[in-house]
C-alpha cells in the first residue's frame, strides 16, 4: 500500500487517517504542534511549520510518500508542484491546493474565469483601500483574511464605526504570510449548505447529497441530512461544483459551499479541496460512506459504486468552556453519559492536546430514519451537545 503524507493532523484529518489505516495505508500525519488529533492514529509523526518550505521539503525527503494530502491552509503551496513534477501525487492537485489556499484565487477563478454567481466583493491590503471597498459595497458586509480557517478572523460590519476592529481582526486572523482581507456583500439567504463532490480518476464526477449547515462567524456550529432544495437548485449548484473542480484539476472530496436566497438562486459561496467541517454529519450513517471514506477512495483511485443516502442526521459541535493548557488536559471531564442514553447518538471526540474557550473539542452526532424530521433530530443533536461539556453549540466564543 501506498505511502501517505498529510499535511495538517486535526480532527478532519484524525478521521481520513482511520479510513486510510482501515485499508492498511500507511500515514505519516504533519502539524506544527505535537499530539494533534491524526498524529494519534498515524504510523509516524512529524513536527514543523508548513510555511516553512525548506523544513516541508525536508521531510519529503525524508518519507518518500507517494501522496501528499494537505488537510489545512498554512502550506507553502508553491513547493507542491516541485513535488508533483517529480511523480509525487498532490491531492486533488497542486493547483487546486495552490488556489483553494488562497481566497483570491478562488474568487477570481469562480467569479472572473468561469462566470459563476458570486457575492460582489473587493481585496483591500490597506485600511484606506477597505473603507473605499466598503463605502464600494455598502452595509452590512462580509470581511475575512485571504487565508485563514475556523471563522478565524471572519466578522460583519454594519457601519463605519465597526470598520477599524474589523479590518485589525481580519489581519490579526490570517493564517500564513498573506496579509490581506476579502470584503463581500452580504447575501440575505435563506440558507447555506455544503455539496460534497468527488471527482474520481476513472469515473465521473458525483456527488453527494446535500447537507444544510449553519456558522456563526464563519465557523461551523451544526449540520444536517438531507438538506431540502428543489431539484432546480440542486441542478444549480452541481453544475457549479462541477464547473470550478474541473478548473482546478485533480481527485478527491470537495467541500463546495452555496447560499440559497429566498428567491431560490444558489450563489457560490466557498470551496475547501478535501473533507469539509459539514460533511462530519456523514459519520452518523447518513450516507452509505463517510466524506473520509470516499476522499480515501478517490485518492487512491478505488471504485465508488454509488452514495447513498441512508439515515437522516445531525450533528453539533462540543465547544470548550475554558482555556486548558495541555498539563491540565486531564481535568477536562466529558460527560458523555447523557447523551449516550439516547439511541442513535454518537459522539466524537477529537483529541486536541489542549484547548482554548470557544475551540471545537468534539461533535455529537444524532441519525434517525432516512425520512425522519431533520428539525427534530437537529434539536436533540444540539440539545445533548450540550450535556457534554456544559457548552452550547452556539454560544459566542
Amino acid at each position: 500500500m501506498k505511502k501517505i503524507l498529510l499535511l495538517g493532523s486535526g480532527e478532519l484529518g484524525k478521521e481520513f487517517v482511520i479510513a486510510a489505516k482501515r485499508a492498511g495505508a500507511y500515514v505519516v500525519a504533519c502539524d506544527r504542534y505535537d499530539n494533534a488529533p491524526a498524529m494519534q492514529v498515524a504510523d509516524e509523526r512529524e513536527v514543523f511549520s508548513m510555511l516553512d518550505g525548506d523544513a516541508l521539503e525536508a521531510v519529503v525527503r525524508k518519507h518518500k510518500p507517494d501522496i501528499i494530502v494537505p488537510e489545512i491552509e498554512a502550506i507553502r503551496t508553491e513547493r507542491l508542484f516541485d513535488f508533483e513534477k517529480e511523480g509525487v501525487q498532490v491531492v486533488p492537485s497542486a493547483r487546486a491546493v495552490n488556489f483553494t489556499m488562497n481566497r483570491r484565487a478562488i474568487r477570481d477563478l469562480a467569479s472572473k474565469e468561469l462566470g459563476l454567481r458570486t457575492a460582489k466583493y473587493f481585496y483591500a491590503k490597506t485600511f484606506e483601500e477597505f473603507k473605499k471597498a466598503a463605502d464600494e459595497i455598502g452595509f452590512p458586509c462580509v470581511v475575512k483574511p485571504l487565508m485563514s480557517s475556523s471563522g478565524h478572523g471572519q466578522s460583519y460590519v454594519h457601519n463605519d464605526d465597526e470598520l477599524e476592529q474589523a479590518f485589525r481582526e481580519a489581519m490579526e486572523g490570517s493564517r500564513g504570510d498573506v496579509k490581506e482581507v476579502i470584503i463581500e456583500e452580504f447575501i440575505d439567504f435563506e440558507s447555506e449548505f455544503t455539496l460534497l463532490t468527488v471527482t474520481q480518476k476513472n469515473a465521473p464526477t458525483i456527488f453527494c447529497p446535500p447537507i444544510g449547515h449553519v456558522q456563526k462567524g464563519g465557523d461551523y456550529r451544526e449540520s444536517w441530512q438531507p438538506y431540502k432544495i428543489s431539484d432546480e437548485a440542486l441542478k444549480q449548484a452541481q453544475h457549479m461544483a462541477d464547473e470550478v473542480t474541473r478548473a482546478l484539476t485533480g481527485y478527491g472530496i470537495w467541500g463546495v459551499e452555496f447560499f440559497l436566497t429566498k428567491q431560490g438562486e444558489v450563489i457560490f459561496s466557498e470551496l475547501s479541496p478535501r473533507p469539509h467541517d459539514t460533511g462530519m454529519v456523514t459519520l452518523g450513517h447518513t450516507t452509505n460512506l463517510s466524506e473520509f471514506e470516499l476522499h480515501f477512495r478517490a485518492v487512491m483511485g478505488l471504485p465508488i459504486a454509488g452514495i447513498h443516502l441512508e439515515h437522516a442526521g445531525a450533528s453539533a459541535v462540543i465547544l470548550s468552556p475554558k482555556d486548558v493548557s495541555c498539563e491540565e488536559m486531564p481535568s477536562l471531564q466529558y460527560n458523555m453519559e447523557d447523551a449516550l442514553k439516547e439511541d442513535r447518538t454518537r459522539i466524537r471526540i477529537f483529541g486536541k492536546p489542549e484547548a482554548h474557550f470557544g475551540r471545537r473539542m468534539g461533535v455529537v452526532l444524532c441519525y434517525g430514519d432516512v425520512n425522519d424530521d431533520t428539525t427534530a433530530l437537529r434539536d436533540k443533536a444540539k440539545r445533548l451537545a450540550k450535556t457534554v461539556l456544559g457548552t452550547d453549540p452556539y454560544m459566542k466564543k
